[in-house]
């Protein structure tokens, strides 16, 4: 009976903890996808929003707002904003007309001062200023800047095109809010896809030896210092890479800098060696006795029961490995962001600098807001979608051998 009990208990236990596991995963992903969709599907506010700096009090179309220190949103269609606050001796009046039709940012807006109570000096030293698309900035005098009050005011931002997104060239987020991550895109497959042709042919040939021509017990030798090496955090790949290979590169071919496309792909190709072999290995293990001793006895060398027979029997599980390397090149952050250059830049030359998806969010995740923190989300999304077709034509490729075979 105890036994019983103990056996649906835990049965209904395991369905519950899966049952949450998997909503727990697809919140996530709703979540990031949501985010990830939000720049190209809405605008970033219903209408324009005020911002005041160093103002107590300040009347906007009437309404009165004392200490405000969020956002003043302006109904959609308003026509003219008007904006009064004390200033000095007298009270400083701006008057803004908004031309609802016009898509040009810098030509929406129309500035009038009506400052009848403040001194012509004053009015005079005002300053309207546009430090980024969508946001224009007018600024009162004061003795110094820190004390200078100011209102900023930001623009909705229409929909962004997701073609723009894609193919654009330019990553210019924070003055123009131009979000291209085409020259991501590139550096990432790049780096990615040069680590799968250099690390994953000696990975194979690593997991052969290691399987069928490397004695037991110094085998199990070189099998822990391989699994060693994948529990190696990537930070210290990245900090190798700097240390080691930059250098390397830079005096190799003279060039200025060694943080390049060819370093990322040979810090990449040793990540993702440990990875690789460790399962290939086993795979190469796995193959029966019986099918070695087949290729003996039709006089096979070991050679060519090793290249001809045993490895096309276990392509299913290095195919698996090599799909976890893919996915550990694509989604590497740390390491690259030390070692590539992390120029946004259109190119595959080796001894170029580039950037990659990953390093993207992770420098500027910190310090995103808006716009630029769902178009960051979006990047993410981009490069979920990127392994999934990786990997997808990769299987595709298996399913294809074993139909020829």
């Amino acid at each position: 009976m105890n036994r019983k009990f103990t056996d649906v208990f835990f049965k209904h236990l395991f369905r519950i903890v899966a049952l949450f596991s998997v909503m727990a995963l697809g919140a996530i992903l709703l979540f990031v996808f949501i985010q990830g969709g939000m720049p190209f599907l809405s605008s970033t506010a219903q209408g324009i929003r005020l911002v005041a700096q160093r103002i107590d009090e300040i009347t906007v179309n009437g309404e009165i707002y004392i200490d405000h220190s969020t956002f003043i949103d302006i109904p959609k269609d308003t026509e003219i904003i008007s904006i009064s606050f004390p200033a000095g001796d007298g009270i400083s009046i701006l008057d803004i007309k908004v031309d609802n039709n016009e898509k040009d940012p810098e030509k929406k807006l129309t500035f009038t001062f009506n400052d009848d109570t403040v001194k012509n000096e004053v009015k005079d030293a005002v300053q309207i200023t546009y430090p980024e698309s969508y946001v224009y900035t007018v600024s009162w005098p004061a003795a110094i800047a820190a004390l200078q009050k100011r209102i900023h005011i930001i623009l909705q931002e229409p929909p962004y095109s997701f073609g723009k997104f894609i193919t654009g060239l330019q990553w210019r987020p924070s003055r123009e809010k131009v979000f291209g991550i085409f020259p991501m895109i590139t550096g990432t497959l790049a780096a990615s896809l040069g680590a799968i042709l250099l690390g994953v042919p000696i990975a194979l040939l690593c997991a052969l030896f290691m399987a069928e021509f490397l004695k037991p017990k110094f085998a199990s030798v070189v099998r822990a210092g391989v699994e060693l090496l994948a529990g190696i955090p990537s930070v210290v790949y990245g900090f190798f890479g700097l240390m080691v290979i930059v250098p390397f590169i830079r005096n190799t071919f003279n060039i200025p800098s060694g943080n390049t496309l060819l370093s990322a792909v040979i810090v990449l190709a040793l990540m993702i060696l440990p990875t690789v072999i460790t399962i290939a290995e086993t795979s190469l293990r796995a193959v029966p006795l019986a099918v070695r001793e087949a290729s003996l006895a039709l006089g096979a060398s070991k050679m060519q029961t090793s290249w001809k027979v045993v490895l096309p029997h276990a392509n299913s599980g290095i195919i698996a490995g090599v799909i976890l390397g893919i996915s550990r090149a694509v989604g590497e952050t740390m390491a690259v962001i030390l070692v590539a250059g992390n120029s946004p830049q259109l190119t595959i030359h080796p001894l170029a600098s580039v950037r990659t998806l990953t390093s993207t969010i992770a420098m500027e995740m910190g310090y995103a807001s808006g716009r630029h923190s769902e178009m960051l989300f979006s990047i993410g999304v981009t490069l979920f979608a990127i392994i999934l077709i990786l990997n997808s034509f990769i299987l595709w490729f298996r399913r294809r051998m074993e139909q020829e075979q």
